[in-house]
């Protein structure tokens, strides 16, 4: 299977509906996905996408829940709430904690986004409407978030945790690491 990278320049693209690029070169081109800078376009693609999605559930992405996934998409990394509320008081000047948590929650409960627990964080779902809870990995340095879905894995990593005694606690699973990126800027300064 393909291991989590970049995608190279010189592969054939798609944006993918959060506005990803994503390579498609053959069936396992849907096993990673890196969580980059989602461009306007794409953003604005997306949110509609995800209004969609609400509207069919019979649920409404409100303007400050489509505020704080449009923060979320063009960040194109993991963020914390409280990054998302000083970003939404340069829009609304009298935002609250609440307000960003609020959104976050239904955000969450929607499947419309992941928390990043091991960074108490918040990514975009690669997929806004199909969300199948792969392998978050986040870099410890700059909060990229890659999706790995590969079921297989995930169901022989929950059996053998499984056979340990133990339940999972929730959906995600979650490993830590370096991107290319950061390891390439840590060679570059060593």
């Amino acid at each position: 299977m393909k291991n989590a990278k970049p995608i190279a320049a010189d592969t054939a693209h798609h944006v993918h509906a959060t506005g990803h690029v994503h390579s498609h070169e053959g069936h396992e081109a849907h096993d990673a996905h890196d969580h980059a800078h989602a461009t306007p376009a794409s953003a604005e693609a997306a949110l509609a996408l995800a209004e969609e999605y609400c509207r069919e559930r019979g649920e409404k992405l409100t303007p400050i829940r489509r505020k704080v996934l449009e923060l979320l998409l063009t960040s194109g990394r993991a963020t914390k709430a409280y990054s998302l509320l000083d970003d939404m008081r340069q829009i609304h000047p009298g935002s609250a904690p609440p307000t960003v948590y609020r959104a976050l929650d239904f955000l969450l409960s929607a499947g419309l986004v992941h928390k990043i627990e091991s960074i108490n964080a918040f990514a975009v779902c690669h997929d806004l409407t199909q969300c199948q809870h792969g392998i978050l990995v986040v870099c410890q340095q700059c909060g990229n978030v890659t999706e790995l879905h590969q079921p297989a894995l995930r169901e022989a990593l929950v059996a053998q945790i499984e056979n340990a005694g133990y339940r999972l606690a929730g959906d995600g699973i979650e490993l830590k690491g370096l991107c290319s990126a950061c390891q390439a800027a840590q060679a570059a300064g060593s």
